[in-house]
This record gives C-alpha cells, sequence and structure tokens, in this order.
C-alpha cells in the first residue's frame, strides 16, 4: 500500500504503541479475502473488503460498533452460515483454498474462534480442552499430553493443574476466557480469530490474555477484533480500520495509529468521533 505524505497525528491522546523494533512484515499472505461482502436479509453488513492476512502476525480489526469488523471476523470462518438469512459474497481463501468450499469441520480445525463471552462447555476444565480432540479421534495419550501442552499455552496450568476434573464454571471470568483459548490452541489451529475477548475482563485478566497472545503468533495466525485501541497498539503488527461496512485503511499499526493516510482513520483513533 502506498502511503500519501501526511504529518503526524497531534492529539491529547497518545496510543501506548511499543517502543521495541516491530516484527518484521511476512511475506507470507495466510487469508486472502476479495471482495467480501456479507448480508443480513437485505441488509449489506461488510462492503466489498479486500485483505491480505499475513502468516503468523497479530492483524487487530478496530472502529465504531455496528461497523462490521465482528461480522467480517465470523465470516472467516464461517460462522453467519447459522444465522437465518444471512450470506456472503465474494472470496475467501486460506493458503489459496476456496474456504466457501472447505468441509466445514476441517476449516473449524483449521480457523479456530473465541468470542466476546467465555462460553465454556458444561463439562470439566480437562474435558473442555480434549473436546476438539476427541472430535477429531485422538488417542488417549495424546489428549493428555496435548490438553496440558494447551492449557501451558494459555498460562492456565499452573492454576488449574490440580483442578481439571473440576467443573469449568468454578472458574472466573478470566481464566474461562483463557480455558476457551486452550481448547481452541489443542487442535492446533493455523488461524485464530478471537473477538473482542477481553470487552467483559478487567485490566489485570485483560493483560493475561495479552501476555498469552503475544508468543502465539510464532506458531499461529491471529486475528483480533476490538474496541480498546491501546490494545491494538499494543497487542497487534497489522491495523485494519472499519466504517459503515467499508475497510477505510489496512496498514502495519505503528503507521495506522501515528501516521493514517485517511482522514476517517485519524478522526476515529484521535477521538473525533466513535
Amino acid at each position: 500500500m502506498i502511503m500519501s505524505a501526511q504529518p503526524a497525528i497531534h492529539s491529547s491522546w497518545t496510543p501506548d504503541v511499543p517502543a521495541e523494533k516491530p516484527a518484521a512484515p511476512s511475506a507470507v499472505i495466510k487469508l486472502a479475502v476479495n471482495n467480501l461482502s456479507c448480508f443480513y436479509g437485505n441488509n449489506k453488513a461488510v462492503r466489498e473488503v479486500s485483505i491480505g492476512i499475513r502468516e503468523c502476525r497479530t492483524t487487530a480489526l478496530i472502529g465504531p460498533s455496528g461497523c462490521g469488523k465482528s461480522t467480517f471476523l465470523r465470516a472467516l470462518n464461517r460462522m453467519n452460515e447459522v444465522v437465518p438469512n444471512a450470506r456472503v459474497e465474494g472470496e475467501l481463501l486460506l493458503d489459496g483454498q476456496d474456504m466457501l468450499k472447505m468441509e466445514l469441520t476441517d476449516l473449524r480445525r483449521r480457523v479456530g474462534m473465541v468470542f466476546q463471552k467465555a462460553n465454556p462447555f458444561p463439562k470439566s476444565i480437562f474435558d473442555n480442552v480434549a473436546y476438539g480432540l476427541r472430535l477429531h479421534g485422538a488417542k488417549t495419550r495424546q489428549i493428555q499430553s496435548t490438553v496440558e501442552e494447551s492449557l501451558r499455552r494459555a498460562a492456565l496450568w499452573d492454576e488449574v493443574k490440580d483442578k481439571l476434573h473440576r467443573s469449568a464454571y468454578e472458574l472466573s471470568g478470566g481464566q474461562q476466557q483463557r480455558l476457551s483459548i486452550a481448547r481452541a490452541l489443542a487442535v492446533s489451529p493455523e488461524v485464530l480469530l478471537l473477538d473482542e475477548p477481553c470487552s467483559a475482563l478487567d485490566p489485570i485478566s485483560t493483560a493475561k490474555i495479552e501476555e498469552v497472545l503475544y508468543p502465539l503468533k510464532h506458531t499461529c495466525t491471529l486475528v483480533i477484533v476490538t474496541h480498546n485501541m491501546q490494545q491494538a497498539a499494543r497487542a497487534s503488527d497489522y491495523t485494519g480500520f472499519f466504517l459503515m461496512g467499508k475497510l477505510i485503511e489496512f496498514d502495519e499499526t505503528r503507521t495506522i495509529f501515528e501516521n493514517p493516510s485517511k482522514r476517517e482513520t485519524e478522526d476515529y483513533i484521535t477521538g473525533r468521533f466513535g
């Protein structure tokens, strides 16, 4: 994307963009989205969005409520198909494969999702994480080791290792969200979608989730919808700004926050609207 020259933004609020050197841009496009539109009946919620999501990087999607970012995210593993009268048009490619023609179970294994509200199953902590493994026919020994590994990756193992067979409902909200992440990680997804995973959490729990996400991008492509622009600045390598169903701008996160090319992006991140 060629950026037009524009002076840096000056405002009373400065996003907490990490000071360390950002990760080198990935040349590999994991998810290619071309002219994607999403409909609920006659309502066009997402309008002709095209974007290349890079492998083993974190992409944040920001924008005001109702701008289409969560609808777009859910389209990436075809969650919209469970909504009556919903449909998509356009092209979705995962490693060059047509996602709209893939077998749904295989797609959802490769492209996992964590929702805004933690959704543990009415099962034990262990069985929550093991659920997908059993669904895909994993052997008992593999299940045992993978459950522990997944809980460690979600920074939850030390907190639950002595109560694995107790109900997941006994966990706090932040722990339940990390359990949801562990459950998604257990089947080794190539892409993990997160729809405002911290919006219902306190700052301490939010910080733990962000700490979990940072190392995950080395083995998994992450796409996160967030209303928290400080979180987007801290946690992502790339950021896309949505407005009224359209992708207004997409670039490296530092560029989006320090020198956006679109006036609408500047107005949103400086608090002039939204």
